[in-house]
């Protein structure tokens, strides 16, 4: 007859590696994510017949109907686009810019939000549309 204890003891299971590997697993996915930062406010955007999909937009800008320059949730200046783009563009190299206008906006704003952001040194920048 075999003692309890012992039966006890053999069905143990070592969970270690288990948990190893779902830290690693974890630690993978946390480094590989690509993390989108908002505009901050909601515009109206421009329908236009040859749109498409933008699959690593990283930055978005949004220009409301006021004209006012929106990027991370914060209203900015026109003349902070161009730093806060290189920094946001160094953390995300391979991520695009997309431009977010209000389709009442000033063309001219949005111009100059496009050059600002071609000063950085991004060459891909999308104007967002409505489907």
């Amino acid at each position: 007859m075999r003692d309890h204890s012992q039966q006890d003891e053999e069905a143990e299971i070592n969970m270690t590696p288990m948990l190893d590997i779902v830290f690693i697993m974890l630690i993978f996915f946390i480094v590989t994510a690509v993390f989108v930062k908002e505009a901050g406010t909601q515009v109206n955007k421009p329908s236009a017949e040859t749109s498409g999909p933008q699959t690593k937009a990283s930055i978005l800008i949004a220009i409301t109907e006021d004209n006012e320059i929106w990027l991370n949730q914060d209203e900015v200046e026109l003349a902070s686009v161009r730093p806060m783009i290189e920094k946001l563009h160094a953390e995300n190299p391979k991520g695009t810019v997309v431009i977010q206008a209000d389709v009442k906006s000033n063309a001219a704003v949005m111009m100059d939000v496009y050059d600002a952001i071609r000063d950085a040194g991004i060459d891909t920048i999308a104007v967002a549309t409505e489907d």
